[in-house]
């Protein structure tokens, strides 16, 4: 049986061992492996990731309100110009490729790669592992959701019908520029809420009022 050892170059302390061909690779090294890969192609995104890391995780109490003071002037700027959907998607994929050729170049010289310390190494590499970690539960959710088709084809159908019937119907009561808008802000926001226990707070309190209200059905109905 032949094993071969393969170091990651961005966690050096980290040795994975495969097995070829006779025993699987197990979960852990198979995540290992796709964040180190995952490491290597954001690389040159570092420096920018951090950063917005520490925006989206209100590391200082200004950024929720800086956060969507950006976001509200983004969204206004559209509804000002009224561009098509046409123009709208290829400023965007243009935005995106300047952002792909510029940011690996001019992100060393803005925040210094000289001052990338272990902590921040450690950060990036969490980062890279949790959205591995989530591509993976979309992936799997996506897989489940067939297997549901596959296995209750007119429970799947009358869901799905439902469902979009339901996101329709919302699409017409709402604009939807400002939809879009709650979407984005809410979607950046979460991460902060998260961290800071404000979803868990309500959650729990919501939680507890549910309870309260099936007690007090059940004792009505004895």
């Amino acid at each position: 049986m032949l094993l071969s050892l393969e170091t990651t170059s961005m966690a050096k302390d980290t040795i994975v061992v495969v097995v070829q061909g006779l025993i699987p690779i197990s979960l852990a090294a198979q995540l290992a492996v796709e964040t180190a890969g995952l490491e290597e192609q954001l690389q040159g995104w570092g420096e920018v990731i951090l950063v917005t890391d520490k925006i989206l995780r209100w590391e200082k109490p200004w950024f929720p309100l800086a956060m969507l003071s950006v976001v509200s002037f983004v969204f206004l700027m559209i509804y000002y110009l009224d561009p098509s959907v046409l123009s709208g998607v290829s400023c965007c994929v243009m935005l995106l490729c300047l952002a792909d050729y510029l940011v690996p170049a001019l992100a060393p010289r803005i925040f210094g790669s000289s001052k990338w310390t272990t902590e921040q190494q450690q950060r990036f590499h969490e980062i890279c592992s949790n959205l591995v970690k989530t591509r993976r539960g979309v992936v799997g959710w996506w897989k489940r959701l067939f297997t549901f088709k596959e296995e209750k084809p007119k429970m799947y159908f009358m869901t799905m019908l439902c469902s979009l019937a339901v996101i329709a119907w919302i699409g017409q009561q709402v604009h939807n520029l400002f939809l879009t808008y709650l979407i984005v802000s809410c979607f950046l926001l979460f991460p902060g809420l998260n961290k800071h226990g404000i979803i868990s707070k309500y959650a729990g309190m919501a939680k507890r009022e549910v309870n309260k209200l099936l007690k007090q059905k059940e004792k009505k109905n004895e």
